[in-house]
């Protein structure tokens, strides 16, 4: 997960669009400068998203140990409004109960949500006409088109694979 968080802070910097929020009220546009992203967490109460501030400024081992307090705190219900509040998106990950696709719903006011399940090994073609086994990660980007087009969504979705499969990521 904290390499997940790490990737959509990039793309949320190459891609603002994704950044934002409609106000609710006046259904204008705001424009985030910050980058927080709220990671759902399955408890017995149901799901809660503690959002994990300033992604873009931590390393992933910082976002590492964020996720995990954040999500011991939520288990035992002892988040505050404030640790849930102020996302810019939200990561939703299906991996721990199976499948290989779902269809998460927008956290508004956000405009977007990204979904994955489990990572599997997939055959695909190599260079030389053969077949070598990959490891797939499936995204599920769900997203306001109100703000947001098919085509960004699909760049969104490429970028944050590219930087999965970036070693700069690991770095």
């Amino acid at each position: 997960m904290p390499l997940l968080v790490k990737a959509l802070a990039d793309a949320l910097d190459a891609m603002p669009q994704f950044n934002a929020s409609l106000d609710p009220a006046s259904s204008e546009l705001v424009m985030k400068k910050y980058v927080h992203v709220g990671v759902a967490v399955d408890t017995p109460g149901g799901l809660l998203v503690p959002v994990i501030r300033d992604c873009d400024r931590k390393s992933a081992g910082e976002i590492a140990d964020e996720i995990a307090a954040l999500s011991e705190k939520a288990r035992t219900k002892g988040l505050s409004m404030a640790e849930m509040s102020g996302g810019c998106i939200t990561l939703t990950s299906l991996g721990h109960i199976g499948g290989t696709s779902f269809t998460p719903i927008v956290n508004a006011p956000e405009v977007a949500i990204l979904g994955v399940t489990r990572a599997r090994p997939v055959a695909v073609p190599d260079t030389d006409g053969g077949v070598m086994w990959r490891q797939m990660l499936p995204l599920s980007l769900s997203y306001d088109h109100r703000v947001i087009n098919g085509a960004d969504a699909a760049r969104f979705c490429r970028f944050i694979a590219d930087r999965l499969a970036s070693e700069e990521l690991f770095a």
